[in-house]
């Protein structure tokens, strides 16, 4: 390839592929069966099929990552796919590993694929490994929150590309926590892995949307930014040469409420944990368990020294944690239980603060409620939130306080939407 031909190549074009609210006979060969339901990016294997073929292809993948019952990798792999690598995020390929479990490059024992772990050593692919692609793909489950670390691992995968100008397809899917946005946003002082950007406890955007909003806002490194002359306009066909594409999902809009095929993660089990999530995991920067070590992670939160009379559970070692807050003691707390759909009422659309004001009410020893050092912090994204819980601020009081970083986000956020929005 010439210098002028790879200077068309990596012309910096995002390709919107598909309209939100497109019926299934618009996805190419989806059958009659699929009109009404909603596909995700991975599941519309028409539209980008095309752009790997005589491509060597490295794919951001884990457990999620499925058509139907049925693995991405292997169903591309059978359909001919030279897919070279496989890159990581935390809890692995597999989906297998506990929270925060820094993970080694290994072979896949199915496929004999290199799996490269971006949650080790590394967090973005190596010169080397980058020289073994042509093309890569992300394609990942996300739960809608901001210190989920997936969006984080997107989000330097994203750069990365740029910065190599190695092209990138972004599959979309479904955000099961994307009809609502709220909590504090993120103060730069407490940046971190789990929480790299301005940004809402729940945002309401999928990783595709995110990827969007990342780009046109110039949130990426300034490396990326600089290769980044992104056009929220452009629109392309598949046989533009392209940097980065979103393949988006069919039927899906913001008002959605997606069961996930899949759960995204060892301590993620069910719809009820993912709907309570951004809610509970709060608790993580305090003292009380949040359930791990239990088979009712983010549904159950308590500790040994809160009163007797509340609903009681022990948390001990199991597959999905190894070790974490009050293991081995009788904790005292709140059982969040119901179905999925009485869950969601329980939500009702908002950031839950109830049980985290309740517990630092009741809680005897208040200078050890929250624990050292900015953990929870970095999870609430502001010191403000620990000073209005200290103070006996009401739940009222504090989602005021929230409200102009709101209105700010929420206007931003419109900007880079590709679905019906829930308002």
């Amino acid at each position: 390839m010439n210098q002028q031909s790879m200077k068309l190549f990596f012309t910096y074009t995002i390709l919107l592929v598909m309209t939100a609210g497109c019926k299934a006979q618009q996805t190419g060969n989806a059958s009659a069966k699929n009109e009404g339901r909603i596909l995700a990016g991975a599941e519309r294997l028409d539209v980008y099929l095309p752009l790997l073929k005589g491509k060597r292809v490295g794919i951001f993948a884990n457990q999620t990552t499925v058509v139907g019952h049925t693995h991405l990798v292997d169903t591309l792999l059978k359909r001919g796919v030279n897919i070279q690598l496989i890159f990581s995020p935390e809890h692995g390929f597999r989906g297998d590993t506990p929270d925060g479990i820094e993970i080694s490059d290994t072979k896949d024992y199915k496929t004999g694929i290199t799996v490269v772990s971006l949650y080790g050593a590394k967090k973005v692919p190596s010169a080397d490994d980058l020289k073994k692609v042509d093309v890569l793909i992300f394609d990942i489950q996300d739960v809608g929150a901001r210190f989920y670390t997936y969006i984080s691992s997107m989000q330097d995968f994203l750069e990365c590309a740029l910065e190599n100008h190695k092209p990138l397809i972004i599959l979309d899917r479904p955000n099961p926590n994307g009809f609502y946005v709220d909590g504090p946003l993120l103060d730069s002082k407490y940046k971190s892995f789990i929480g790299m950007q301005p940004i809402p406890i729940v945002y309401g955007m999928t990783m595709a949307e995110y990827a969007n909003l990342l780009l046109g806002e110039k949130w990426l490194s300034a490396k990326a930014n600089a290769i980044n002359a992104y056009n929220i306009t452009t629109q392309s066909t598949i046989d533009t040469p392209f940097h980065v594409q979103f393949i988006k999902c069919a039927n899906y809009t913001h008002k959605s409420k997606y069961e996930l095929p899949v759960k995204p993660s060892p301590n993620l089990p069910n719809m009820q944990s993912i709907y309570l999530y951004p809610s509970i995991c709060l608790f993580e920067g305090t003292s009380l368990s949040e359930g791990r070590g239990t088979d009712k992670q983010f549904q159950v939160f308590g500790h040994p020294d809160l009163p007797k009379n509340l609903y009681s559970f022990t948390p001990n070692p199991n597959a999905a944690s190894k070790s974490s807050k009050n293991f081995g003691k009788k904790c005292y707390g709140w059982y969040i239980s119901g179905s999925p759909q009485e869950i969601l009422k329980e939500v009702n659309g908002q950031l839950q603060l109830k049980w985290l004001i309740e517990a630092y009410k009741l809680f005897p020893k208040k200078d050890s409620f929250f624990l050292a050092g900015d953990a929870f912090e970095l999870r609430s994204g502001t010191l403000s939130l620990r000073e209005q819980i200290k103070a006996g601020k009401s739940e009222e009081e504090i989602r005021k306080s929230w409200e102009p970083g709101l209105t700010t986000f929420k206007a931003i956020r419109k900007k880079y939407l590709f679905y019906e929005d829930f308002e």
